[in-house]
């Protein structure tokens, strides 16, 4: 029997991940608490999955699969899923365990549906540097919370909304508390803005060594998300956006870090 590639482990990684968004919809519908014993060993299910598949993949690039779009899409999926591990077993809510599958599928779908997003051939990540290969890690962990994040400000403009509405059922009735859910997304604010500094400074280690060797666009989009991101902190930390507006933005800020993803893609921020 043929070993298993990278991409057979990820497909059935995201098929579990298919199966807890089926099944939390399937609950939703039919207005039914959904089990987070359930929705936790599916997910994990998942995490398992697809981290044997980045490994087999990390092994063939003799890397941290960070090199494609791809690989950066697969990764940020499972920086979400390692977080709600440790989120929802904290926190106990149910809930976010169907929203991250519902990320997780879209995710892992979604890149290994385009071949064009994972050419055969490319060139060697982070030209074999620690520091680089580490600062790669650590901002896209780092937007992992960030989509974290994203799913609890979804969360806290859904109840908003219910509350407002007095839709008190289905869906909406499963739904945290406003007050905790401001507080998750206020400490995943923070640490996804402590995170993507310290990749920054991980980096400065390597780059001023080398000026001349840094890729600038790609310097300066990871520097314009770390700017957005800690400005809604600090804005938030004083009150001056909260509740829905600061959902909002967050929303909005975390579509951009999708859109502007493919941008840093490729062997690394040299050259």
């Amino acid at each position: 029997m043929l070993p298993l590639t990278d991409r057979t482990w990820l497909w059935f990684a995201a098929a579990c991940y298919l199966a807890g968004f089926a099944l939390g919809t399937i609950a939703v519908i039919r207005e039914r608490k959904l089990s987070r014993a359930v929705m936790y060993a599916i997910i994990s299910a998942g995490f398992v999955l697809q981290t044997l598949g980045l490994y087999v993949r990390g092994l063939e690039v003799k890397g941290c699969p960070l090199g494609n779009t791809f690989e950066l899409f697969q990764f940020l999926a499972w920086s979400a899923i390692a977080l709600y591990l440790v989120i929802g077993a904290t926190f106990r809510l149910s809930l976010l365990g169907y929203f991250t599958s519902v990320l997780a599928t879209a995710l892992t779908v979604v890149s290994l549906a385009f071949p064009s997003w994972d050419p055969p051939t490319r060139a060697s990540i982070f030209g074999g540097n620690a520091w680089i290969e580490f600062h790669a890690a650590l901002a896209l962990f780092s937007y992992g919370v960030f989509a974290l994040l994203t799913l609890t400000s979804l969360m806290y403009v859904l109840q908003v909304f219910s509350l407002k509405r007095q839709h008190l059922h289905g869906l909406f009735s499963f739904l945290p508390s406003i007050r905790e859910l401001d507080q998750i997304s206020l400490r995943l604010l923070a640490a996804g803005v402590i995170l993507l500094t310290a990749s920054l400074g991980v980096g400065a280690v390597y780059w001023l060594d080398d000026i001349g060797a840094v890729n600038a666009s790609k310097l300066a989009v990871t520097v314009a998300v770390w700017a957005a991101y800690a400005v809604v902190l600090v804005l938030r930390l004083r009150s001056v956006l909260v509740g829905q507006r600061l959902a909002g933005w967050l929303l909005a800020l975390f579509v951009i870090v999708l859109l502007t993803l493919p941008l840093v893609s490729g062997a690394d921020y040299a050259r």
